[in-house]
């Protein structure tokens, strides 16, 4: 077996360094050669590994060098997603019953671009910009969305605005082969793994949150996630004895692998919201709607919510037209609030009903996301109207309001105290690029009191491109 000398290595470091020093994508090439020449017995193991983290620290310090970062900075990450998105509503009204509606055909987008910048002594920092419609009362100062970076194209070519969509800092408190910990603070992606049915996957919370890792033997993992996060801040001038609004949580989660085939998780969360009285629909972005309100817009429910879940994936080896293992996933959750209200009387249903449980059930088959793969999901929901707040679910599915409800407004609103179907079908002919399909039909389950029919059906075809 040939051996490398000392002045041979320190040469093919100097090489591979200027090399590396070129672009990322060489560096991966260089590693692809190091681990060649490990393979063919040129360089052993050890070498290899001291090879690759002199070059690195060779690489890191011509980067700093060119760009002026400090010594502390590690690493520079930008990235982001634009996706392009047709989306129509459209209502089906019963034979003899007049048409109250316009369809909708819109075309959207959502772009997210980002960087994060990863320091030392395991710290990192970040922002992201977002597109999003201009969720603001009129008069008041502008605010984004807060649970879709979507916006319309419309306006005849207008500007479009830009919004802070994350902005944190993180430590990496433990990183062993058994524990993990994680601190962060900021507007921040949301530290709880739940559903759209609890939080809108675009929703991103403000103020501290906290992940806690263990794992307890090979291929069973145990979880904690917890969170603090303000939602109205009164300010200075706020009536005596009023108290700023915050939503806190906790959750557990234990995720299995029991065979290279069989895999599963369950969860358990307990989550709260503070202050109810502070948050009218005057007060805080009123983009949803279904929890029960006065007719000046105030919550009459309490919310502190239990929410379960439970999933189990059967991996297959292949699949037709699947490149690669194939998984198949059944989940369902279910969810219910203690504290949750009564309908109002002024509602088909008759009022006096707690409405105060959610649950959802479904499979999916396959994972889109990689180059040639797919994925096919169906889901039916029950989301009564005061099961969890309604301005921090799936801003997706909705149902027709053909009047208007106490507190509410009529239209086609998304939110809770709905039911229906969802169905998706994604396809990523490229790594960078998912092209998808969703359909959403569903219905009030408490119409306001007259309202002859308000089932709707929504669809969205979307070409999500990554970078």
């Amino acid at each position: 077996m040939k051996r490398i000398t000392k002045t041979a290595l320190a040469a093919t470091t100097a090489a591979l360094t200027a090399f590396i020093c070129q672009s990322t994508a060489q560096a991966q090439t260089a590693d692809s050669l190091i681990d060649k020449l490990v393979e063919k017995g040129i360089l052993t193991n050890k070498e290899g590994q001291a090879l690759r983290e002199e070059a690195d620290k060779d690489f890191t310090r011509a980067y700093q060098s060119k760009s002026g970062l400090p010594d502390w900075v590690t690493s520079l990450r930008l990235g982001g997603d634009i996706r392009l998105r047709y989306d129509g509503i459209y209502m089906d009204p019963p034979a003899g019953v007049a048409p109250t509606f316009t369809d909708r055909n819109r075309l959207r987008y959502r772009l997210r671009v980002g960087v994060t910048a990863t320091l030392q002594d395991n710290f990192e920092v970040g922002m992201r910009l977002t597109s999003a419609e201009n969720k603001a009362a009129a008069g008041a100062t502008p605010a984004g969305d807060p649970i879709s970076g979507n916006d319309t194209l419309t306006g005849n070519g207008t500007k479009k605005l830009v919004w802070i969509d994350l902005a944190y800092a993180k430590w990496n408190a433990l990183n062993s082969p058994d524990w993990s910990m994680t601190l962060i603070g900021g507007k921040m992606e949301n530290p709880f793994h739940v559903s759209e049915i609890v939080f809108d996957p675009d929703y991103t919370p403000e103020g501290i949150g906290f992940q806690l890792g263990y794992n307890v033997a090979e291929g069973q993992a145990l979880k904690f996630n917890g969170g603090l996060f303000s939602i109205a801040e009164l300010g200075g001038g706020a009536a005596t004895g009023s108290k700023d609004s915050y939503l806190y949580g906790a959750q557990v989660r234990w995720d299995s692998v029991w065979t290279p085939k069989w895999s599963s998780s369950v969860g358990v969360g307990v989550f709260g919201l503070s202050d109810k009285q502070n948050l009218t629909t005057a007060a805080i972005a009123n983009v949803s709607q279904g929890n029960s309100r006065t007719a000046g817009g105030v919550l009459t429910s309490s919310f502190s919510p239990i929410a379960t879940d439970a999933s189990v994936t059967y991996t297959l080896e292949s699949f037709p037209y699947y490149p690669g293992a194939f998984p198949i996933k059944f989940g369902g959750e279910y969810i219910n609030n203690p504290s949750g209200g009564t309908i109002p009387a002024a509602s088909n249903s008759g009022g006096g009903k707690k409405r105060n449980e959610a649950y959802s059930i479904g499979m999916t088959l396959g994972k889109s996301g990689k180059k040639g793969t797919w994925d096919l999901t169906y889901k039916w929901k029950n989301l009564e109207a005061n099961y969890w707040y309604e301005e921090v679910v799936d801003s997706d599915h909705g149902a027709w309001y053909a009047a208007a409800p106490t507190g509410g407004a009529a239209g086609y609103q998304a939110g809770t105290n709905i039911r229906g179907h969802y169905m998706r079908a994604a396809y990523s002919p490229y790594d960078s690029l998912t092209l998808a399909c969703t359909y959403y039909l569903f219905d009030l389950i408490d119409k306001p009191a007259g309202a002859p029919f308000s089932q709707a059906g929504r669809i969205q075809i979307d070409a999500a491109f990554k970078f």
